[in-house]
This record gives C-alpha cells, sequence and structure tokens, in this order.
C-alpha cells in the first residue's frame, strides 16, 4: 500500500507493498549496528541476534518463532563504554562477534565465538586478541561455513601509514572455535608502513581511509573473497592459498565521486556484482551514495552499467540523519535465508529498507519500500535503518541505529 504522502515528514511512516508485522524496541537498548542473523536451534526455534552499535549492550536474542510476537529473550553488557560490537554472524550454534574499541590500543578488540546451543545461556568459547598500539580491533566479520570467519581487522604486528587505513582483511581458521588462529591476510599495497608500493593517494574532498569493510566468502565459491576496500574501491581476491593471497580484478568509482565503497554481493549465475556504498555523513553531505550494478561476466574487468533508483535526495537530505546506501541482505549461504538473484534488499538510513527487481539490470525498479516513523528521542530527528536480513519465507528483519530497535516486515510483492 502506497503511503498518502510518500514524501512526508520524519515522523511519519511511509510504506509500499511493506506490512509492519511487529516492531520490538529491546527494552530501550534499541540502537543496533551492522551485525543480524538468524539462528534454527536444534528443537527448531527461531533466534535473530544483533549487535549493539554503541555500549552498554553487546548483543540480543530475539526468538521471532512466530514473526509477529518477537520475545527478547537474552541481552549482554560490554566490558565497557569505549568498546562496540558492531558486527556478527551465526552458523549453527556458533555465533562469532566482533569488536572495536573507539580509540586505539584498548582492549577487548577481536572476536569473541559463542556456544549458543542453548540461546539463553551463550557461553564463550574463545577470544582471538586483535588489539595493538595501532588497532581499533574488528568492524565487520563474515562467518558462513564453520570454518573460516573473514573480517576487517587491525592487528598488534600492523602499523598503517596513514591513521584511517588501520583496518585490513584477515581469514581467521575456526575449525576447533575453541582455538581460533589466522590463515592469512591482505592489505591495499602501501597502505602499511614498511610497504615497497607508495601510499595510495587520499580522496581530495571526503578521505573515509583505505580499510576494508566487508569481505564476503561464499561456499560455492570458496577461492573467491569480495571486499569493499571503502576508498579503496572493490576488489575480488583469489584466496585459494590463503598464505598468498592475488588480485583478481578491481573496481572503483572514486573519483570522482566520494569513496566509501561497502559491499560486493556477487550473483553468480547472471555475471553481475550489486556493489553499495555507504553514507557517512548527515544531511546529504556525501551524496551521492548509491547502489551499482556491475557487468562481471569477464571478472578481470568489471564494468559497470547503471544504478539503484533512490527516492528524491531534495526530500530525504532533509530529514534528519544520514541518507544513502548502506548494508544490503547478502544471499547468505545458511538456513533460513532468503536467496534471489534477482530480488535485492538494502538499507538507506533514513531511506528506510527498499525493494528491488534487477531482471533488467539495466533499468532496476524499485517494488517496495518500509520507513518507520522517527523513533522516540532519535538523536538523527528521523529512523536511521542500519542493516537487514530476510529469511527464505520472505520476512525483513530491520533494524535501527539510534534507538529504534527490530522492525519486522512482511514483502507483498
Amino acid at each position: 500500500m502506497q503511503s498518502p504522502n510518500p514524501l512526508g515528514k520524519s515522523d511519519q511512516t511511509l510504506s509500499r507493498n511493506m506490512t509492519l508485522l511487529a516492531h520490538h524496541e529491546l527494552n530501550g537498548f534499541g540502537g543496533l549496528g551492522e551485525g543480524i542473523s538468524l539462528q534454527i536451534t536444534n528443537d527448531g526455534r527461531r533466534i535473530l541476534w544483533v549487535a549493539h552499535e554503541s555500549a552498554p549492550k553487546n548483543f540480543s536474542g530475539i526468538e521471532v518463532t512466530d514473526p509477529k510476537n518477537p520475545k527478547l529473550i537474552v541481552q549482554t553488557d560490554l566490558p565497557h563504554m569505549q568498546v562496540r560490537s558492531n558486527s556478527l554472524d551465526v552458523f549453527g550454534n556458533i555465533l562469532a562477534v566482533a569488536y572495536q574499541t573507539q580509540v586505539v590500543g584498548l582492549k577487548p578488540a577481536g572476536v569473541d565465538l559463542f556456544d549458543i546451543s542453548n540461546p539463553e545461556e551463550p557461553k564463550l568459547l574463545s577470544h582471538f586478541d586483535c588489539s595493538g598500539p595501532h588497532s581499533r580491533g574488528v568492524h565487520a566479520l563474515w562467518f558462513v561455513d564453520g570454518k573460516y570467519i573473514h573480517m576487517s581487522s587491525g592487528s598488534e604486528d600492523f602499523e598503517p601509514t596513514h591513521p584511517l587505513d588501520d583496518q585490513f582483511y584477515r581469514i581467521l581458521d575456526v575449525s576447533d572455535p575453541t582455538q581460533p588462529f589466522e590463515a592469512g591476510r591482505w592489505w591495499y599495497p602501501g597502505t602499511r608502513k614498511g610497504d615497497s608500493s607508495p601510499p595510495p593517494p587520499r580522496m581530495p574532498k571526503l578521505d573515509t581511509g583505505y580499510r576494508v569493510h566487508n569481505t564476503n566468502v561464499f561456499p560455492r565459491e570458496p577461492n573467491r573473497a569480495y571486499v569493499g576496500y571503502i576508498d579503496g574501491g572493490a576488489f575480488v581476491l583469489d584466496i585459494s592459498d590463503m598464505k598468498n593471497i592475488k588480485v583478481i580484478s578491481h573496481w572503483n568509482h572514486s573519483p570522482p565521486l566520494n569513496g566509501f565503497i561497502h559491499t560486493v554481493l556477487p550473483l553468480f549465475d547472471r555475471g553481475l556484482w550489486i556493489v553499495s556504498d555507504e553514507c557517512v555523513m548527515d544531511d546529504g553531505a556525501d551524496w551521492p551514495k548509491l547502489v551499482w550494478v556491475v557487468d562481471a561476466r569477464n571478472e578481470e574487468n568489471p564494468v559497470s552499467i547503471g544504478t539503484f533508483p533512490m527516492p528524491n535526495p531534495e526530500v530525504f537530505t532533509k530529514r534528519g540523519g544520514r541518507f544513502g546506501a548502506h548494508n544490503l541482505h547478502e544471499n547468505l549461504p545458511i538456513p533460513g535465508s532468503f536467496y534471489s538473484d534477482t530480488i535485492i534488499i538494502g538499507t538507506f538510513f533514513n531511506g528506510g529498507v527498499r525493494v528491488f527487481d534487477t531482471t533488467n539490470p539495466y533499468r532496476v525498479e524499485e517494488i517496495a519500500y518500509y520507513v518507520p516513523g522517527a523513533p522516540k528521542m532519535s538523536p538523527a530527528g528521523a529512523i536511521q535503518i542500519n542493516d537487514v536480513f530476510v529469511d527464505e519465507n520472505a520476512i525483513v528483519y530491520a533494524i535501527d541505529r539510534f534507538g529504534g530497535g527490530v522492525y519486522i516486515l512482511e514483502m507483498n510483492i
């Protein structure tokens, strides 16, 4: 159903072809980061795990077996106020949580692995330390096969040539979740002190760093890592030898645009990549931040062929907070995850969660959206939908950055 006023005020809910099933504010701690995943327990329950954007809370588990009646079953605390658990993933009964500190040199900074076979009582299995004098720890991780964690991380032995370049690509072997160890690493040449390559040129208008964000590796192509390297662009890496990672291809739109490539989502059977930027500034100061369609039939020579349609920036950049692209549902290869080679679901901060049909990659069509009204006391004055997970029944779980919590939606497409 179309909202009567699709441009409306920031406190108005806007919707098209999406219905709200339920909303949970997580006992007043609904500020959530980029970590969201689904566990199907041994007895068939469904637990949605979410990471918090900032302290004091670490992660929460919500039972969504009945998506119309979500129940908070566990909520944990961080050890201090200068660390956050921005990212998490679930495989089977193992939960991986990333920890990033506000400044370099603090702890904990790294990855925790938990046994969640009893979701109400997560049990710590191990901590992999990524702290160091130039490290803030781990920003984002990817864990979908039970064996490897791929992540954006600093380390004790990595000194960047520029402070904004402190997180690079690292691979952990977690075959034994009680004893994780590093299996490989790769960084943009020139971003580490001592490199033979010169440091890369800084972005002229908005320097957000040459560091890794998403590091996606799919079991159907286990020798390829699809990496968003922020101002460094999009990389596809050959990781068949994790001790000797090689670049297969590199694509970047910046300059002339404003950097911050976030996610590279391959649509394998179509020879396409869907590539999202991330908006990182309020009120459109870093506009445009878009979702791109890239022809990657020749993976060594990717070519941009279009972008997703966006709502009117003249309106949304004035609604409060950030407006622009961010996370995508990434066709996670885990039980209970929605998969499509044509339907793409993404988050756009004050633009809410939006659904697109890419059947014609040269003319992508928006087919649904849901923009919640501003959460109570939101410092942005508007919703800031941060991340999204979609289950195999097309139920959409969208999370807000500032207090809104979890919105559970049904697509009517």
